[in-house]
């Protein structure tokens, strides 16, 4: 019997983990390659031999999702994996119809036959869009626990753009160590907050690999806590789920993949941003998940924000910049960013599209809904260095940087700046305590 032929769709992250799980050692299929698309400049390399195991001694190559239906048909391809997240129902179907009718079909490999088992209690934190506030939450869950003793180990959805062999597993524990394993700009975003608060956070291209070691941490594991990416559900099997919404975005999380599959599986719902949201967005959002999980707890939550240098921003000309995937895929509008201008008083907000350069025109091109906010492009040196240009060609007053990590310090900026700190804040009964409280007592561990 021929073994079936596989195409998996993805951007440098769940499409890795599927393969690795289902396809890896399956002599039932042929994994003939993978395709790219959200990440710039993943397509044209390879899915290495080192990682791709005995039935591909030569590697998996990686194209371009836009020439898929060419590859389908080279390549005779039966299955196409959609192997990423984000994006709504409509895109999921566009590509399955432009699938089927190169004549193959469509697969969505779900968590029975992707999600991992951990010896420790595993937490996961996921979203059912990016940018909901997954980040402030997996930190308020991991000072919670270590405030109660407990050792928590931290593990990161994926970003694995440059050497994937170097990335199989990486530890960080010290900020040099993000340098040691050049990271992103969107890696430092994730990882630099959890270090700065003195926790172990894990990340790579080998979740099995990188699950037994976090398990077996040098400073001690007691719970395994999952920082999800974008929307994606877990790669582990867990003990509790949180996932978080956002009511700017009221109606995605019933309309997008597969975040919609996180608000199913949730245990716990938080409602976040219930600050700066409109009173019926936040009520429509409760019908929405009263309607899909009506057994999950929801906590009612907010993301308050700080700035270092509010004198900065009073009555200045200002340049908003923003975590760069939460404007793209993200299709946010209002970031901590534009909240700062607008709470401590810019008397304008510069929009850079006359400025930008280089990479980050491509990047407008194709979300040209960012509109007047500078995503923080930083996936290659190349966009690090169009990135510094464009805030530094920008005619303004002061910047706002509105990333979860101080740009200053990896990019010269030539203008006054203003970081833009948040954290989450629960609102009334139940809170994380709660809930952490009743997780603890379940599982011994108190």
């Amino acid at each position: 019997m021929s073994r079936k032929r596989v195409i998996i769709l993805g951007a440098a992250g769940r499409d890795f983990h599927n393969f690795n799980t289902y396809f890896k050692d399956n002599q039932d299929w042929e994994v003939m390659g993978f395709t790219a698309a959200q990440i710039p400049d993943i397509e044209g390399r390879k899915y290495p031999a080192e990682l791709s195991g005995e039935l591909y001694p030569d590697g998996i190559p990686i194209y371009a999702e836009n020439n898929l239906v060419n590859l389908i048909k080279e390549k005779d391809i039966d299955f196409c994996v959609f192997s990423y997240s984000d994006v709504s129902y409509k895109h999921v179907m566009k590509v399955g119809s432009i699938i089927n009718a190169a004549g193959a079909n469509l697969m969505l490999l779900g968590p029975n036959d992707t999600m991992l088992k951990s010896k420790k209690p595993v937490i996961s934190v996921v979203a059912t869009r990016t940018g909901c506030g997954k980040s402030q939450t997996s930190r308020k869950i991991i000072e919670t626990l270590m405030e109660k003793g407990l050792k928590v180990v931290a593990i990161r959805h994926p970003m694995p753009y440059g050497d994937l062999v170097a990335q199989k597993v990486q530890r960080y524990s010290e900020l040099s160590d993000l340098e040691k394993h050049a990271c992103t700009i969107e890696e430092m975003e994730e990882y630099e907050p959890h270090i700065e608060r003195g926790n172990v956070i894990y990340a790579g291209v080998d979740y099995e690999e990188i699950l037994r070691e976090a398990e077996e941490d040098p400073a001690g594991c007691d719970v395994i806590l999952w920082d999800g990416g974008n929307n994606d559900f877990s790669f582990y099997n867990s003990d509790l789920t949180v996932t978080v919404t956002d009511p700017h975005r009221v109606g995605t999380e019933i309309t997008y993949y597969p975040g919609e599959i996180n608000l199913r599986l949730a245990d716990k719902i938080i409602i976040n941003k219930m600050e700066t949201a409109a009173p019926e967005n936040i009520q429509q959002l409760r019908k929405n998940i009263a309607a899909v999980n009506p057994d999950a707890d929801v906590i009612d939550g907010a993301s308050p924000i700080s700035v270092d240098q509010p004198e900065v921003i009073k009555g200045k000309k200002v340049l908003v910049v923003e975590d760069g995937p939460t404007l793209t895929h993200g299709e946010m509008k209002i970031g901590a960013g534009v909240v700062a201008a607008r709470k401590f008083g810019a008397a304008e907000t510069v929009d850079p599209r006359p400025y930008i350069v280089g990479s980050l025109k491509e990047t407008f091109e194709i979300y040209p809904e960012i509109g007047s906010i500078l995503p923080a492009m930083g996936y290659s040196k190349k966009q690090r260095t169009d990135l510094e240009k464009t805030i530094n060609a920008t005619e303004c007053d002061a910047v706002i940087i509105g990333t979860p990590i101080d740009l200053s310090r990896i990019i010269d900026i030539d203008k006054p700046t203003a970081r833009v700190q948040y954290d989450l804040q629960e609102i009334g009964k139940p809170d994380l305590n709660d809930v952490l409280d009743e997780f603890v007592k379940e599982h011994n561990l108190d």
